[in-house]
């Protein structure tokens, strides 16, 4: 089977959302400092210089990518657009594909914890009773689902780009499911990584390269161009 020469993957840069909302679980707030769609949700100036970090490390890599395809959320699309200038390098357009969205979360979107328990009482059963993999919210989806979207990506990816230098600017969860899907890992196997490793941190960068017909994990989760 033909594979990508090299996948790397990188988290976009903290946004406002990531600060927000942290703060307003721990204080009880029903409402965070965020407004919109999660689409929309900006970069922090924070995220602003974490981008442009990506842009550097882009700069004293090898080779550069062929092939750049982000997420269509805001974030991610700045988050690229200010790697890409800060390299100083001649780069592909990016393209955008729908499978790269964050988790979806429906009728939960942008809302804090309180107000979940609020307005969705009987949400934290129902996640009980589903477990974590399978537990999709009012008009979300579970890890499942992004699961099954990003096995997709990445067939019609291999296909279509194979042999060639790939980067995907997406989020915490595309980056977490992505490894599972390449590595076939189980929700077991995801969760004691995760333990491991970290959560997906901001700006991260995970790389993937071809051995043999496959891709095989080179890094995870790494931060330390920032």
């Amino acid at each position: 089977m033909s594979v990508v020469a090299e996948l790397i993957l990188v988290r976009h840069g903290q946004s406002l959302a990531n600060v927000a909302f942290p703060a307003a679980n721990a204080a009880g707030l029903m409402e965070a400092e965020v407004s919109g769609r999660d689409a929309e949700v900006p970069l922090t100036p924070l995220g602003e210089e974490q981008a442009a970090a990506v842009g550097r490390w882009l700069a004293a890599a090898p080779a550069p990518p062929e092939v750049v395809i982000t997420s269509p959320y805001l974030r991610a699309r700045e988050t690229w657009r200010i790697a890409a200038a800060t390299s100083g390098l001649r780069l592909p357009e990016p393209t955008t594909d729908d499978r790269l969205v964050d988790r979806l979360m429906g009728d939960l979107e942008l809302m804090t914890a309180a107000a979940v328990a609020a307005q969705f009482p009987e949400e934290a059963a129902r996640r009980e009773a589903a477990g974590e993999y399978r537990y999709a919210p009012p008009g979300g989806e579970a890890f499942a689902d992004v699961e099954v979207r990003l096995g997709s990506f990445l067939a019609d990816l291999n296909h279509d780009q194979a042999g060639k230098r790939v980067v995907v600017v997406a989020h915490d969860a595309v980056v977490l499911m992505m490894r599972a899907v390449i590595e076939s890992l189980t929700w077991d196997q995801v969760v004691k990584m995760e333990r491991a490793a970290g959560t997906v941190r901001n700006a991260s960068i995970s790389r993937f390269v071809e051995q043999d017909g496959r891709l095989v994990l080179d890094h995870y989760n790494s931060v330390d161009h920032l």
